[in-house]
């Protein structure tokens, strides 16, 4: 008899996006004649740079000849991507992290699912609500989060993001072993100011706790007062493990590139209170499980960081933080409060009403799509969110509507 892993059944429905897709396929089988426009799930609609178009074609090519195939690629990814990261995405901010800290991987979702692998199954465990939910979903999948009972897992501490504190929860009241942060915030759009990283860092140090930065959204921020890396706080090294990817900067959700820091300071402890260096156990990981992401994607991703291609990728955040400001101008016009949208392409807004009522409206009246609060965790309640990733024609047509369905 083959057992199976019982902590799937813990899994409350299914995953949040999957459900949205059900109801616009349901809603677009009953009524073919309408169109629908999509600012729900975080996916970009623009094509990729054409620096980094072009660096794939050549790679391509490469691949063609016998003379410049390759085969598989170092475990950590190629230095000429890993070197042009470290100089553009750290050093350029005060960072101090080496190319042998980078592991290039296939996405940002993929890494901060699969890092809880390397921890024990009875660590204390603090996420963020309202949450993405592959942080708490895969801690649900590897046991540690005990029973879900009035919306909640019992073993999980919450860090509450509310109206109050500005969608930016507070430091746990008690000792916790591992804790996910999301700057700028998905769900909510929010963000955390120098201080407030460095009081993470703080509390972290102090109590031997580590962190699991979530910065895939670090290109949307624009006020130069904000720390685009976790790094940029004095002893981070020590405390952090930051993730970062090309999906949303530069297009490359359908393309996969990503990549994670773990740097060498940064130490777990065995169950004697041993230390052991997490940096040798995430290449371990990866180096057993993972052949690493093509050469032609890498290649294009290395074109990010070259003139013409720092120049298309503002160009494209420019684009979409654009919508943003729209969407945040409208929906505040309308009367709506609202988080997010200036230094994030997601609006976070206060639906009064219930989340998924909220967005079966928007479905059925205006025909756009938002995503439900309430699917993002308990403080999510009443709220939806709006992803900036679209067409300036198209959301420009989607606020017409909202506007619209709102105002009868």
């Amino acid at each position: 008899m083959i057992r199976i892993n019982e902590n799937y059944l813990k899994l409350q429905a299914s995953y949040l996006f999957k459900d949205i897709g059900d109801r616009v396929a349901a809603f677009q089988k009953a009524h073919p004649d309408r169109e629908i426009i999509k600012l729900g799930i975080g996916d970009v609609t623009r094509a990729l740079p054409e620096a980094c178009v072009k660096a794939f074609h050549s790679a391509v090519d490469e691949m063609a000849d016998d003379s410049t195939f390759r085969g598989y690629g170092p475990d950590q990814g190629y230095p000429f991507l890993t070197e042009k990261i470290v100089e553009f995405d750290f050093k350029s901010r005060g960072a101090d992290i080496s190319c042998e800290e980078i592991f290039i991987s296939d996405g940002a979702k993929c890494d901060t699912g699969n890092i809880q692998e390397i921890f024990a199954q009875d660590i204390k465990i603090a996420i963020p609500d309202p949450v993405y939910p592959v942080y708490l979903d895969t801690n649900v999948m590897a046991g540690r989060t005990g029973r879900f009972g009035n919306g909640r897992y019992e073993s999980v501490h919450y860090l509450d993001g509310t109206r109050e504190n500005g969608f930016v929860p507070g430091l746990p009241e008690t000792p916790v072993d591992l804790i996910y942060l999301c700057f700028p915030n998905n769900p909510t759009g929010a963000v955390a100011d120098r201080g407030v990283l460095e009081a993470w860092v703080s509390y972290a140090r102090e109590n031997r706790s580590l962190i699991l930065y979530d910065a895939a959204y670090e290109a949307f921020v624009r006020d130069t007062h904000i720390p685009r890396s976790i790094y940029e706080i004095e002893g981070a090294r020590e405390v952090a493990i930051e993730f970062r990817s090309f999906s949303k900067t530069a297009g490359f959700t359908g393309t996969r590139c990503a990549y994670t820091v773990v740097p060498k300071d940064c130490v777990g402890y065995d169950a004697g209170g041993g230390k052991h260096f997490l940096h040798t156990m995430w290449q371990r990981r990866i180096s057993t499980k993972f052949n690493g992401v093509s050469y032609p994607v890498q290649k294009s991703a290395a074109a990010v960081f070259s003139a013409e291609g720092r120049s298309q990728v503002a160009s494209l955040v420019d684009y979409y933080m654009k919508n943003a400001a729209l969407i945040r101008k409208e929906m505040t016009d309308l009367g709506y409060e609202c988080v997010g949208g200036t230094n994030s392409p997601y609006i976070w807004i206060d639906g009064k009403a219930d989340s998924w009522d909220f967005f079966d409206m928007l479905l059925n009246t205006a025909g756009v799509v938002c995503t439900p609060g309430a699917g993002f965790g308990t403080c999510g309640k009443g709220f939806i969110r709006i992803s900036a990733f679209n067409s300036h024609e198209n959301v420009q047509e989607a606020m017409i509507r909202i506007k619209k369905a709102l105002q009868k």
